[in-house]
C-alpha cells in the first residue's frame, strides 16, 4: 500500500506533488480536530458521573464539539481542493508530456495495438487517475492519519484498550494485504481490456464504410461486441474477487471495536478501570474505525492506480529518437542518401540505397506496391533513422540537426489528408499559428481552394469535422496543400498527393502543387506519369534498392521496371467503355 502511494506521489510533478503533500497535513490536521469529539465527550460524561452538570460544562464542551466540527469541516474543505487541484493537474499536465513524447517516437511505434493504448490511457487511465484515483489516494491517507490519531489518544487515555487496537490493526493490515495481492493481476488484466475495447471501438469506426460496403456489419459487431463482454467479465470478476477480502476488513473492524467495549466493561466490573474511562472506551470504539474502513474498502483500487501509473510511464518511457541535435538553419537543401539500410520488426525494408538530390530538383520516386518507396521519404525526413548509413541535409547528417529544427526545413502533403476539427483558417496557418488571416488568404488563393471556402456558408470561420469529414478528397488535399504554402519550406515531400483525386478537382490540384513546389527540392511518389515524366530524376525502388535512376527519356530507352510501369498506364489509359 505504501509503495503504491510512493509511486503515485513520484508520479505527480513537484508542484503537484506539493498540493498532495500538503493535503495529506492537512489531513493529519483534520484528524486532530476529529480526535476532539473524545475529549468532548469525557467532559462531559464526567460532569455527569460526578452530577455536577452546569450550564459551564454544557458550554465548554458545545465549544470543544463546535471548534472540532469547524475545524475538521475547514481542513477537509481546503484538503479536498488542493487534492482536487493536484489530481486533475497531475493529469492534464502528463497528457501534454505524453503528446510531447509521442512527437519524438519513431513512426514505427505507431500501430493498431499502440494506438488502442495510447487512446486508453490518455482517456480512460487519465480519466481513472484525476476523477478516482486522487480521491482514493486521500482517503486511504486520511484514514491511516485518523486512525493514528485517535489510537495515539486511546492510549493515552489507557494503554490496554491501545494495545488491543495495535493488535486489531496488525490483523487488519494483514487482510488488506491479502486484497491488495488478489487486486494485483486484476487490476492489470481490467486495463488491458479497456486497451482492448477502445482499439476495437477505433477500428469498427474507423472502417465503418468497408464494413458496410462489404456486408461485415455482424462479423465486425461480434468482435467489437466480444470486447465489450471481455471487458465487462474483467470488471465484474475483479469486483466478485474482491468483495470477500472487503466484507473482512469490515468485519474485523467492527470486531475490534466490539472487543474494545467489552474489554474495557470487563475491566470496568474488575475494578481496575474507572467507570469515565470505561465509557469513554465505550463511546471511542464506535468511532475508531468509521475512517479506516472507507479507507480499507477504496485501498482495492489502489492496484488500479498503480497499474494506471506504469501504463502512462511505459508510453513516456519509450525511448524516443535522438533529437539532442543543434538548432541550426543548412545552408543549402540538397538532400543525400549514402549507403542506407532499414528494416522493420526483422523484415529489411530499405538495403543499401545511395542517391543525391540537389537543391531545388525534383525527384520522382517509383516502383511496386511494398517496394519501400514511402519508407524511403521517411527515412529522407527523419520519421525513423536508418539502421545503418546516413542521410544528410546540406551536408549534414540528419541526426546532427535537433528535430524541431530539422523539420522547419520539411513540408508534406500525404496522400491521405487529416483536417483538424477547427475553422479553415486555423487549419491552414497549423503550421504558423499566429500568422495574419492577410497570409491565409494569400496561400489559399495559390492553392486555388479560396473560391470553395468562400463559398461556405462562414467562410475561412467554417468549423470543419474531424479528419476534413465536411470536405471532399480534392478539398481537403488543397488545404493541405496551401498548410504546406503557409509553412514555405525549402523540401517539399509529396506521397501519392494526387491519387485519390477526381478529374474534376485534378486541374487545380496540379496548379496548387506547381504553386506549392517552385523554386523548392522536391521528393514525390507518384503512379501517374504525367506527375514523374517531367521530374529531374526518377528512382525505382524495387525490394528496398534502387533499381533504375535517370530522366524519363533514358529509362524509357531501356529495359526495366519503369518503362513496363510507362507502358501498362498507357494501355490503361487507352481503354474505353
Amino acid at each position: 500500500m505504501f509503495k503504491i502511494l510512493k509511486n503515485f506521489f513520484d508520479f505527480c510533478s513537484p508542484e503537484d506533488r506539493k498540493r498532495f503533500y500538503v493535503s495529506i497535513a492537512l489531513s493529519l490536521l483534520q484528524a486532530i480536530f476529529e480526535a476532539l469529539k473524545i475529549p468532548a465527550i469525557a467532559c462531559m460524561v464526567k460532569a455527569l458521573l460526578e452530577n455536577n452538570v452546569t450550564s459551564k460544562t454544557c458550554l465548554a464542551c458545545l465549544g470543544i464539539m463546535l471548534v472540532s466540527i469547524v475545524g475538521s469541516g475547514l481542513f477537509k474543505s481546503k484538503a479536498t481542493m488542493l487534492q482536487t487541484e493536484g489530481g486533475y493537474s497531475t493529469c492534464a499536465n502528463k497528457r501534454m508530456k505524453i503528446a510531447e513524447h509521442l512527437r519524438y517516437l519513431p513512426m514505427g511505434y505507431y500501430n493498431e495495438n499502440s494506438l488502442g493504448q495510447i487512446m486508453s490511457v490518455t482517456t480512460n487511465t487519465m480519466q481513472n487517475l484525476e476523477n478516482v484515483a486522487t480521491r482514493v489516494v486521500m482517503l486511504v491517507c486520511s484514514g491511516l492519519l485518523t486512525t493514528a490519531v485517535i489510537t495515539v489518544m486511546l492510549i493515552c487515555f489507557d494503554w490496554r484498550i491501545g494495545l488491543i487496537l495495535c493488535a486489531g490493526l496488525v490483523v487488519f493490515f494483514l487482510i488488506n494485504s491479502g486484497l491488495m495481492k488478489a487486486s494485483a493481476g486484476m487490476a492489470k488484466k481490467k486495463l488491458e481490456k479497456d486497451s482492448a475495447l477502445v482499439a476495437k471501438v477505433i477500428e469498427y469506426v474507423q472502417g465503418i464504410s468497408e464494413v458496410k460496403a462489404f456486408r461485415l456489419t455482424g462479423e465486425r459487431s461480434r468482435d467489437l461486441n466480444k470486447a465489450i463482454d471481455e471487458n465487462e467479465y474483467a470488471n465484474s470478476s475483479m469486483e466478485l474477487k474482491l468483495i470477500p477480502y472487503m466484507t473482512l476488513q469490515s468485519f474485523w473492524l467492527k470486531a475490534v471495536g466490539t472487543v474494545i467495549a467489552l474489554a474495557s466493561g470487563l475491566m470496568f466490573l474488575g475494578g481496575t478501570m474507572d467507570m469515565l474511562t470505561c465509557i469513554v472506551m465505550i463511546i471511542s470504539s464506535y468511532l475508531i474505525y468509521a475512517q479506516l474502513d472507507n479507507a480499507g474498502k477504496y485501498s482495492a483500487l489502489l492496484r488500479t492506480v498503480d497499474v494506471s501509473v506504469r501504463q502512462a510511464q511505459e508510453i513516456l518511457e519509450t525511448p524516443q529518437m535522438d533529437i539532442s541535435g543543434e538548432d541550426m538553419t543548412p545552408a543549402r537543401f540538397d538532400l543525400a542518401a549514402e549507403n542506407i539500410s532499414f528494416a522493420y520488426d526483422k523484415k529489411k525494408i530499405i538495403d543499401g540505397i545511395s542517391v543525391n538530390i540537389p537543391e531545388h530538383t525534383t525527384t520522382a520516386v517509383v516502383g511496386p506496391s511494398g517496394g519501400g518507396k514511402t519508407t524511403f521519404t521517411s527515412l529522407l525526413s527523419r520519421f525513423w533513422d536508418v539502421d545503418s548509413g546516413r542521410v544528410t541535409l546540406g551536408g549534414r547528417d540528419v541526426r546532427d540537426y535537433s528535430m524541431d529544427a530539422l523539420m522547419r526545413n520539411y513540408s508534406f502533403v500525404f496522400q491521405r489528408v487529416y483536417l483538424f476539427a477547427d475553422t479553415i483558417a486555423n487549419n491552414i496557418r497549423f503550421g504558423q499559428p499566429e500568422a495574419p488571416m492577410e497570409k491565409v488568404i494569400e496561400a489559399a488563393k495559390k492553392a486555388c481552394c479560396h473560391d470553395f471556402i468562400m463559398a461556405l456558408p462562414e467562410g475561412y470561420d467554417t468549423v470543419i469535422g474531424e479528419g476534413g469529414a465536411s470536405l471532399s478528397g480534392g478539398e481537403k488535399q488543397r488545404i493541405s496543400i496551401a498548410r504546406a504554402i503557409m509553412k514555405d519550406s525549402p523540401v517539399i515531400v509529396l506521397d501519392e498527393a494526387t491519387a485519390n483525386v477526381d478529374p474534376e478537382n485534378e486541374a487545380e490540384l496540379i496548379k496548387a502543387v506547381e504553386a506549392l513546389t517552385k523554386e523548392k527540392t522536391i521528393i514525390m511518389i507518384a503512379h501517374r506519369l504525367k506527375t514523374v515524366r517531367h521530374a529531374d530524376n526518377i528512382l525505382v525502388i524495387e525490394k528496398g534498392r534502387i533499381a533504375q535512376q535517370g530522366r524519363h527519356e533514358e529509362l524509357m530507352a531501356e529495359e526495366g521496371i519503369y518503362r513496363s510501369f510507362v507502358e501498362s498506364r498507357r494501355e490503361a489509359a487507352s481503354w474505353r467503355l
